[in-house]
């Protein structure tokens, strides 16, 4: 058949992302992305090194993000964006400012980080009071609430998994019981928003569920990137009933309207683990009990098995939680 008179594929503007080594959410990445842009993904050398605050900070260094944004000078991208929450952090808002900074030079292009591009939507949606979801160890956990901590923004609440590697195979499942557990009322009051920590940790389909649940915003690692590397291009990310990007889902959040996903308070959902104490960060050593509540058996390396617990009930609107890696 003869499609000559198409004239081919429309012009696509570029978005070039780094990431870390480990990174298995690509996919992800472009669910939030318009049919008219690329994603042109390179990512940092690899390291025999599991997640921490040290890997942060080598997968951070100016010289590792100049080299990875070099590798994509050949295809032009409009603004670069580094994919990664911890390596953007871990040197505070100074240290994200200069990672930018170096990644701008070397591209000649707008740079943003996932942490910068979190500072950003916390802004933009009027955020003072936080709730944090993370995978990390309780060490990584403490920097990420000192880094918010320096942009003014108190955290309420939190709960962490004391993951240090495979973080992508986390379930859906698992997000939401940790994020139930986070946003928990404490002697801090409540949460403005929550934030979902991560790159490597899958959250789009549950963003709509949570925000339906917990009448706050939510926000993750991995849509805050997408969204402030596209504003740079002043075009939007795509997403359906995410505050974050959908300004009418925000008239949702406190008023109980379920914001358009049909489930409101009431809804069936799996009872939540232990609630993780919030107004504090535990001291470095000092695990809560049982704080990977609902995940089944964890190994030496604190990695769920992912087989959830024993009977439990699905959550409504939420994809099975065998979703694994390459399925987001």
């Amino acid at each position: 058949m003869d499609v000559s008179f198409l004239g081919g594929p429309g012009p696509q503007r570029g978005v070039g992302v780094v990431a870390p080594f480990d990174f298995a959410l690509d996919r992800e990445l472009w669910r939030w992305t318009p049919d008219d842009v690329s994603l042109h993904v390179t990512r940092t050398p690899y390291v025999p090194v599991e997640v921490s605050l040290d890997l942060a900070r080598v997968i951070s260094e100016h010289e590792t993000l100049r080299d990875a944004v070099s590798t994509l000078t050949e295809v032009t991208p409009e603004v670069v964006a580094y994919a990664c929450t911890s390596g953007s952090f871990v040197g505070g808002v100074m240290g994200e400012h200069a990672m930018c900074e170096a990644m701008s030079r070397a591209g000649s292009v707008p740079a943003v980080t996932t942490s910068g591009a979190l500072l950003e939507a916390l802004v933009e949606l009027d955020v003072r009071r936080l709730a944090l979801v993370t995978p990390y160890t309780v060490s990584v956990t403490r920097a990420l609430e000192e880094y918010v901590a320096q942009a003014g923004v108190t955290v309420t609440g939190r709960a962490y998994m004391s993951l240090t590697r495979q973080i992508w195979k986390v379930t859906y499942r698992e997000v939401v019981d940790m994020a139930r557990r986070a946003a928990v009322r404490g002697r801090l009051g409540a949460a403005d928003a929550l934030f979902l920590s991560c790159t490597n940790l899958p959250t789009y389909d549950v963003i709509p569920q949570l925000e339906a649940e917990l009448r706050i915003p939510v926000i993750s690692a991995n849509q805050v990137t997408m969204w402030a590397a596209l504003r740079r291009l002043g075009t939007w990310a795509v997403g359906p009933y995410q505050a974050l990007i959908d300004t009418s889902a925000r008239s949702g959040t406190g008023t109980g309207t379920g914001i358009g996903t049909g489930i409101g308070t009431g809804s069936a959902l799996p009872a939540a683990g232990p609630v993780v104490p919030t107004g504090s960060v535990l001291p470095e050593g000092q695990e809560p009990p049982d704080v990977r509540g609902a995940h089944g058996v964890s190994d030496a390396h604190g990695v769920s098995d992912a087989q959830g617990v024993p009977g439990a009930q699905g959550v409504s609107g939420v994809p099975d939680e065998k979703q694994q890696e390459g399925w987001t």
